[in-house]
């Protein structure tokens, strides 16, 4: 797996030059002091995987992500040496289609598999997204009920995703009466941060799911963990490290799926910009329990990846383009619409 490297210190190449040789499987292709040079390189040699830094001289870490992904599209990871500081330029790259984000390692003498342990775990997981075989875990179909319970409507979103989360949640209105439960493909370590920033965007509340709590009508609550998001027989929300072994995590085909074994309410499953094909096969398991399914459409995505797939394998009743998903989620939430089950 060829990488390129963009950063403009030389002690942060270091310690990812130390981190990428623990993996024989990765080999450095090249490295960019500045973005404009990198958007150059992946140009002309385009890598399987870019460590993008965020702050550099002559162009930044976010504008290169958008020129790179516009031209040359390949998967990117956000590589920061502080989450708090430049938390919202992270969101902003994923927001133009960077994969993940991860602190930058530092150079020990001891423990360096344990210190570029992070780093690699996502590479590797990026790695698989190429070769990626579809989950096998079963979905359960649920018996009849009667729905006691509010909408729910189950987003979807992985590179791209916080910038189309934001338009699409920010266009929600503040009497909006559906529970929103979404799970967004990005580190632990910038869950919250990506909360509070959505927050500041929507007028619905926005925070991380605390374990155990039931979603709740007129509020957004986003998936916070490494573990997989599942919803519950009584409801509640609650985190799972099963399946170990699927490279997405957390998982929205995951959590698509516990909504079909258990919520007795109406339901709406929307799938946004990615890569790889997670949530697919969870869209498609409830289309076919009679919910009302969503997929992004390729002009307005900034990875047509999972959105492909879902249209591919006809998960999604309908294909919009982003500014369309949220008057038709408000739409379809004061109109009756068949309950799971």
């Amino acid at each position: 797996m060829k990488v390129g490297i963009v950063n403009d210190s030389a002690l942060a190449f270091a310690a990812l030059r130390r981190a990428i040789a623990l993996d024989p499987a990765f080999e450095i292709a090249w490295v960019a002091g500045d973005g404009e040079q990198a958007v150059q390189l992946a140009a002309s040699h385009t890598p399987d995987l870019i460590l993008m830094d965020l702050l550099m001289p002559v162009m930044d870490g976010v504008e290169a992500t958008r020129r790179i992904m516009s031209a040359t599209p390949c998967p990117i990871v956000v590589v920061t040496t502080d989450l708090d500081r430049n938390a919202t330029q992270v969101f902003h790259a994923m927001g133009h289609g960077a994969v993940d984000a991860v602190d930058t390692p530092t150079l020990t003498e001891s423990d360096a598999r344990l210190i570029a342990g992070p780093l690699l775990r996502k590479m590797r997981r990026i790695g698989h997204l190429a070769d990626e075989r579809p989950s096998t875990h079963l979905v359960a179909r649920s018996s009849p009920g009667t729905p006691a319970t509010p909408h729910l409507v189950a987003i979807g979103a992985s590179a791209g995703g916080p910038a189309a989360l934001a338009h699409l949640l920010g266009a929600l209105p503040a009497d909006f009466g559906a529970a929103v439960v979404a799970v967004q493909h990005v580190d632990e370590a910038f869950a919250p941060g990506m909360a509070n920033w959505l927050n500041g965007k929507c007028a619905l509340p926005v925070r991380v799911v605390i374990p155990g709590e039931a979603p709740q009508a007129g509020s957004v609550l986003i998936a916070c963990t490494n573990d997989h998001l599942r919803l519950s027989a009584a409801n509640h929300l609650a985190y799972t490290e099963q399946p170990r072994d699927y490279p997405y995590r957390p998982s929205i085909d995951v959590f698509f799926e516990s909504v079909v074994e258990h919520w007795r309410g109406r339901a709406i499953g929307v799938l946004l910009t990615g890569m790889g094909r997670d949530g697919a096969r969870g869209l498609k398991a409830m289309r076919e329990h009679g919910a009302l399914t969503i997929a992004q459409d390729q002009a307005s995505s900034a990875v047509y990846g999972m959105p492909k797939a879902a249209a591919t394998m006809g998960a999604a009743g309908e294909i919009l383009p982003l500014s369309d998903i949220a008057p038709r989620l408000t739409q379809a939430c004061y109109g009756a619409r068949p309950a799971l089950g």
